[in-house]
């Protein structure tokens, strides 16, 4: 009984012993992972897009990016947690803001838990900081072409009375001797030729060559997926991650019957979309034998205007967004050309921005320019001047120009917004570079053949190669218009501007009738009217000359955020549901 009675007690001494065990090897685990999570901020300077951040070892904090208030303040970390509070700063930023870190060496992640501050939330939530003195090493961008079909020498009909790329020939937004009617109504049908329901969401506008009008759009799973029209300044991204079918459509310019479609590409986004954006902003571009469509990430596409495959690029991932709030993705625009057989794309991203010339039949890489550039959303344009073509990109470091044969540099132009969309136009041997983010929204108008760094000095508004320029007056989504010797440029909120082309001259300025939700698409005119679309659906006829008059606004009953087309006599106008062709009927 003794020898049991010990037994039981060395077992329960050793019981004991590792329970003892256990408690401690628990205790330093949980005290690890304690000392773990609480690994301090980095105290070197931190960079985020625009932004520089410091947390100093002794609980202070400094937050500051060009255009935004300071933020600054104290610190500490609770586990995983980081507690901001500032002093001063932003209105309704005065309660802590917390949010979970991860350190990665000199890296560090922010995520949101709780903060009422809506500055800092969109700053820190998920954001992605490193060392402010770190050089980004970029892997290469790889392009890759996947062939098809062989291009038929013939084409779709003449070119005569095409508008083949977004705002037609050069951007010009000009068709002469169209004869259009005053008014029309989408929902009575005056003056309405045919309307044709086009499935999905697009803002990209209709191009015509021939008998043939092609369009664009994105089709998602989600039947309640849409865009917020408006005037606001949210930069959040769409929560629509939906399957899509991106999707492009042939129609017959004289009945609106869908002759092909065809679908480019299906899948899941690669990337987000604005909430006013869509998934196939981009216009496409025709020259009467290929029909190009560009859908950003999920690349380039050339059909035959018959509707074969030819070729697709995949140019990768294309990161556009706010470029000073990296996490904010807004998605493409940039609408291609084709110039001379060759299809150039204007590709500005976040992290390599670069312009790309490839050949129309074969989608083969002729050349390719990098640019150290900010994101941008503007079309190039190639113009024909007296001294040879010329490319032409709007962006936010350097408006610049190109040699569209080689992709060479010849000059650039700085001042220009952080945020570019208006495509440059050429006209009367002149081009005008539009932007509309403040503080700059400038306008420029520059002589073709200049060279080198065109950049004003602090107090110039003119040089040898820069007619003109103003600030303040820019526009930020159409692109500006001009039509027999006058700069007609229209703001989003419904300022229209009119200047004399060649002296800068005011010649008038004008609030618009119902604004309603803002103007979007961009002027178009001919035979002396200039017509211009709401977002909520009503189109505004304008006299053209040296006082303003409003002469008719029709009512299409629908959202309309792309540029109509203008081609043998008849306005071709996308909106958010349909394809309408408005003329006069025979």
């Amino acid at each position: 009984m003794k020898r049991v009675a010990r037994t039981k007690q060395t077992i329960g001494l050793l019981s004991i012993g590792i329970v003892v065990a256990i408690i401690s090897s628990t205790s330093w685990y949980f005290t690890a992972f304690a000392q773990q999570a609480s690994v301090p901020l980095p105290s070197d300077s931190l960079k985020f897009g625009a932004f520089v951040a410091r947390f100093d070892p002794g609980g202070t904090f400094t937050l500051q990016g060009q255009g935004w208030p300071a933020m600054n303040g104290n610190w500490k970390t609770v586990g995983a947690e980081v507690e901001l509070l500032m002093s001063g700063g932003p209105g309704g930023c005065d309660g802590p803001g917390r949010y979970r870190f991860r350190v990665d060496g000199k890296r560090v992640g922010f995520d949101v838990v709780s903060d009422d501050c809506r500055v800092r939330r969109m700053i820190l939530d998920q954001s992605h900081w490193s060392p402010a003195s770190e050089m980004k090493n970029l892997p290469a961008r790889m392009i890759s072409r996947t062939a098809g079909a062989n291009v038929s020498a013939s084409g779709s009909g003449s070119g005569k009375g095409s508008w083949p790329s977004f705002r037609g020939p050069q951007a010009s937004g000009v068709a002469e001797g169209q004869n259009l009617p005053d008014r029309w109504d989408g929902k009575t049908g005056e003056n309405i030729l045919w309307r044709t329901p086009i499935p999905g969401l697009a803002h990209s506008s209709p191009v015509v060559w021939g008998n043939k009008i092609f369009v664009t759009t994105a089709v998602s799973t989600d039947p309640k997926a849409t865009f917020r029209p408006g005037l606001y300044g949210d930069g959040d991204a769409s929560k629509d991650r939906s399957r899509q079918r991106w999707m492009i459509y042939a129609v017959d310019k004289n009945n609106g019957k869908i002759v092909w479609e065809r679908v480019a590409y299906q899948g899941e986004p690669i990337d987000k979309r604005h909430i006013k954006s869509t998934y196939a902003n981009s216009t496409p571009a025709t020259d009467g034998r290929i029909v190009v469509a560009w859908f950003g990430s999920q690349g380039v596409h050339a059909y035959d205007v018959n509707g074969r495959f030819l070729w697709k690029v995949d140019l990768g991932r294309l990161d556009l967004g706010a470029y000073d709030i990296p996490t904010y993705e807004w998605g493409p625009a940039s609408s291609p050309i084709i110039w001379n057989n060759l299809v150039i794309l204007q590709c500005d991203t976040q992290t390599d921005s670069f312009l790309l010339a490839l050949d129309a039949r074969s989608g083969k890489t002729v050349w390719k320019t990098d640019r150290e550039e900010l994101p941008s959303w503007g079309t190039p344009t190639v113009a024909t001047t007296s001294t040879g073509p010329e490319l032409v990109t709007n962006a936010s470091n350097y408006i610049r120009g190109y040699d569209p044969r080689t992709g060479k540099e010849l000059w650039r132009l700085g001042g220009s917004s952080k945020i570019t969309a208006p495509t440059p136009i050429f006209a009367e041997g002149l081009f005008v570079v539009v932007s509309g983010r403040g503080p700059e929204r400038p306008i420029f108008v520059v002589r073709p053949n200049a060279h080198g760094d065109l950049t004003l000095p602090d107090g110039k508004s003119n040089n040898e190669a820069v007619v003109w320029s103003r600030t303040g007056r820019g526009s930020y989504m159409p692109t500006p218009l001009v039509y027999n010797g006058t700069l007609y440029v229209l703001g989003n909120n419904g300022l229209f501007d009119a200047y004399n082309l060649k002296t800068g001259e005011e010649v008038y300025r004008q609030r618009l009738p119902l604004v309603g939700s803002g103007f979007s698409a961009s002027p178009v005119a001919s035979d002396g009217k200039i017509y211009l679309s709401n977002e909520d659906g009503e189109m505004l006829v304008i006299a053209a000359g040296d006082k303003f008059a409003h002469l008719s606004t029709n009512s299409m009953g629908e959202l309309l955020m792309a540029t109509p087309a203008l081609s043998d006599g008849v306005m071709y106008v996308r909106s958010a549901a349909s394809l309408f062709a408005i003329g006069r009927k025979r």
